[in-house]
């Protein structure tokens, strides 16, 4: 391997103060609003999404802002600003549509390089918090490198789309069609959101039908197609954040029960067998964070190695969020299937997650394809 020139910066994975500063309010609003009996609370009710929550993130931290430049009300901040809120996110299991809004919607708009406009005015409404967009395309099993999604005539949009991630809580459905993007109010005449139940109860999935809906043509054909794209791979890239973020409550709240709960006068934690898969597990989730970071990292940059930082981490990371809730469930002794315990929740989530945007094998088949195209 060669050394790192000026052209190819090695990445940097350490956290500033300001992203641990950005850490620390996050995790503070979120012990205050989003404890586990507040969350599973909510999952019960007929909304699962907390609006104060949503405001408090978006709007008083600015969160919703974080990839949007300042001139357009934003941030001004970027890729590894916006992960840290993830891995928050993902360690909380909260139910809010950062992903979805902030990142994909976000990156998409942002990837049409317009300076007024439409775009430029959902841009504001996003970094404010006044409006949530949502990409109308199924979260599950899409990759960053799939063609563009069909489901949708252009002329009158007409068409259903099923499983769009946080539909329910959308303002806006930016929806790609055979000849460009579309902005659709879920408002808007013609426009149908019918809830599903997803196995990811604190990520809502809905089936969009438009009838003859009105919208507001964004972008064409291949301009969509690239922004659609790039939408993707940030969501792919800083999903494995909140993976990393999921992955270590489940280690941290393991650790912790195996050295309170007792067995034969001694703590569950201490025996050789329970020590060794909860090293591993560590030494899986301190490597998540490596390529979660290096991720961000290659977002943030502009690399030229960022669809292969993004493939590596969503093919490690997916795999490793699903294995530490398992572990999480069975070390707690299956309590994960008391409703009254969130670790069902995490477990639900790391299932959902390692489908959405690609799944690990689609990204390791994204891998294979550009190693083999830096082959000599």
């Amino acid at each position: 391997m060669t050394a790192p020139t000026e052209e190819t910066q090695a990445p940097d994975l350490l956290y500033s103060q300001a992203e641990d500063d950005l850490r620390a309010a996050v995790r503070s609003l979120l012990a205050d609003r989003c404890d586990a009996p507040a969350l599973l609370a909510r999952i019960e009710s007929d909304a699962p999404y907390d609006q104060r929550l949503w405001k408090a993130l978006a709007t008083d931290i600015g969160a919703a802002g974080l990839l949007v430049p300042e001139e357009l009300g934003g941030q001004g901040a970027g890729h590894r600003e916006a992960a840290v809120v993830l891995e928050e996110l993902g360690r909380a299991v909260a139910p809010a549509p950062y992903l979805t809004s902030a990142v994909v919607a976000t990156e998409i708009l942002l990837a049409l390089g317009a300076l007024d406009g439409p775009v430029t005015e959902l841009l504001r409404d996003l970094a404010a918090g006044r409006k949530v967009a949502v990409l109308a395309v199924p979260f599950s099993a899409l990759s960053p490198n799939a063609a563009q999604p069909a489901g949708v005539v252009a002329d009158a949009l007409e068409g259903t789309v099923t499983g769009i991630a946080d539909a329910p809580a959308a303002d806006v459905l930016l929806v790609p069609t055979t000849d460009g993007l579309y902005a659709v109010e879920t408002g808007a005449e013609g426009v149908t959101v019918e809830p599903l139940v997803p196995l990811d109860l604190t990520r809502p999935l809905a089936t969009v039908t438009l009838t003859k809906a009105p919208g507001t043509r964004l972008a064409n054909g291949a301009s969509a197609v690239f922004a659609v794209r790039r939408g993707l791979l940030a969501g792919a890239g800083l999903l494995a954040s909140e993976q990393l973020g999921l992955a270590e409550w489940c280690l941290t709240e393991t650790v912790r029960h195996t050295r309170e709960r007792h067995q034969f006068n001694r703590p569950v934690g201490s025996f050789q067998a329970l020590k060794h898969r909860m090293a591993q597990l560590w030494l899986e989730v301190v490597s998540a964070r490596a390529a979660a970071r290096n991720a961000a990292d290659a977002l943030a940059t502009g690399s030229r190695d960022t669809p292969l930082a993004v493939a590596v981490a969503q093919a490690y990371c997916s795999k490793v969020a699903v294995h530490a809730a398992e572990e999480c469930v069975q070390l707690h002794g299956g309590i994960g299937m008391t409703w009254e315990h969130p670790a069902h929740l995490y477990l639900k989530r790391a299932k959902a997650d390692s489908i959405a945007y690609g799944t690990a094998g689609s990204h390791r088949e994204i891998i294979a394809e550009l190693v083999d195209l830096l082959a000599p």
